[in-house]
């Protein structure tokens, strides 16, 4: 009896213990990347609890005093996300959720993130609106264990059947006084309307306001914009073009795409041959893989390949990791991985930063040929286009053959044209004969 006394004298004279144990069920974690002294790649580390106050942590749920009512609250979005929009709900209130069941979508600058339930019940209101900038910790909607979930309500009419009038008593049933017939006036004449006056022939005629609607951008596509204006504004762009005969690589696919499937369980496309070429571009000029830095130049020893991907909130671009330590069976399963991700909206901020070197591959929308636009902070990207059969000439004679046509845009700033080209010339030499990745020659 003597301890419980003394528990409870304690928890009112120190609320700050109470505080600390309601973030018992913080789910906070952060991705940090660290160049050690003696290895140039990047290291990941999961950090639970970054150096700050316990004040300053949000938890998963927050529970009142009689433990029945439960807040859902927006999750730790990324270091480098400070805030989001209230994209929308999920659910509605009054439905039932169960323990981690989204319920409603944060959009931020890169990824979409759901708001769960921290525990099983019923939503009892919602206290942020769809719209709202939401941060780290702020509270949306309020769940709750007891509360019965919402029934379906019958409409007004069909309640309940009309009352019937009151009778009638037989002094309301005697008539009443005639009264006098109102006198109606003649309408007065409308004055006629102006004509309108003739529109000049050198005003333009404007479609009507009615015709258009206005929409408020979202932050995905915000975000885009500023890169891509970032990128114009900084970067000395210039874009190098060849074309590249496709004959070998397709027969290659074609004649191994069945065994291929059958040991690793993934189709063999395109793009992971394109990506084991630019591999060995980038590792034979070096400088198409380095980027400024201030007055400095950073050299990379290391290859992590950003795939643009197109979804139908925007572009987004996942990174390939240490794409020269893999096969093309790791390349093509990374890359469909990364794909389904992008689609369903479940990208990750770890899995869109940073990146060495961007392939965008235009092709899969019938482009023929473009100038792609540098993904800051790096200093190139390459561009592949749709597969059209054209005449080429070979040893002398007239052929039909699948040809792509292939743009590399890089910062002038840093690289030269000798370097473009003779990285652009590799990316051909390798795809027309990719013998020579099995060589290294």
């Amino acid at each position: 009896m003597a301890s419980r006394i003394a528990s409870r004298l304690l928890r009112r004279s120190s609320p700050t213990l109470g505080l600390l144990r309601s973030y018992t069920h913080v789910r906070n974690y952060s991705s940090q990347l660290s160049v050690g002294p003696q290895s140039s790649k990047l290291t990941r580390r999961n950090n639970y609890f970054p150096n700050a106050s316990p004040y300053q942590l949000w938890s998963r749920s927050f529970a009142s005093d009689n433990g029945d009512k439960f807040e859902a609250v927006v999750p730790f979005m990324g270091e480098s996300v400070t805030d989001g929009t209230l994209a929308n709900f999920l659910k509605k209130p009054g439905d039932r959720v169960e323990a981690d069941e989204a319920i409603a979508q944060i959009e931020t600058d890169k990824v979409t993130i759901d708001v769960s339930s921290p525990e099983a019940g019923v939503i009892e209101k919602f206290i942020a609106s769809e719209g709202d900038t939401v941060t780290p910790g702020t509270i949306v909607a309020i769940v709750s264990k007891s509360a019965a979930p919402a029934e379906t309500h019958v409409a007004p009419s069909e309640e309940a059947p009309q009352k019937e009038s009151p009778p009638v008593k037989a002094e309301e049933k005697s008539p009443k006084a005639e009264e006098k017939p109102t006198k109606v006036e003649p309408p007065k004449k409308q004055a006629p309307k102006p004509t309108p006056s003739k529109t000049s022939p050198t005003e333009p005629q404007l479609p009507p306001k009615e015709r258009e609607r206005r929409v408020a951008m979202p932050r995905l596509r915000k975000r885009i914009a500023n890169r891509l204006k970032d990128s114009q504004n900084t970067f000395a762009m210039l874009t190098t073009f060849n074309e590249v005969d496709m004959t070998n690589l397709m027969k290659l696919r074609s004649d191994y795409k069945d065994e291929f499937v059958k040991k690793h369980g993934v189709k063999l496309g395109l793009m992971s041959c394109f990506v084991k070429a630019a591999v060995s571009g980038l590792q034979n000029q070096p400088i198409v893989n380095a980027v400024i830095d201030g007055d400095d130049i950073i050299y990379r020893d290391y290859v992590d390949v950003s795939v643009a991907v197109g979804t139908s909130k925007g572009l987004v671009v996942p990174v390939i990791r240490d794409a020269d330590t893999m096969n093309f069976a790791d390349i093509e399963k990374g890359i469909n991985n990364l794909a389904k991700k992008a689609t369903e909206g479940a990208l990750s901020i770890d899995e869109m930063a940073g990146g060495t070197f961007t392939i965008s591959n235009g092709g899969v929308y019938g482009s023929l040929i473009s100038t792609p636009i540098i993904n800051p902070p790096q200093s190139a990207i390459l561009g592949m286009h749709s597969i059209v059969q054209r005449p080429v000439v070979v040893d002398g004679s007239i052929l039909a053959r699948p040809m792509m046509y292939l743009a590399l845009t890089y910062d002038h700033r840093l690289i030269d044209g000798r370097e473009a080209v003779y990285f652009l010339r590799r990316i051909k030499d390798v795809v027309e004969d990719p013998r020579r990745l099995l060589l290294d020659i």
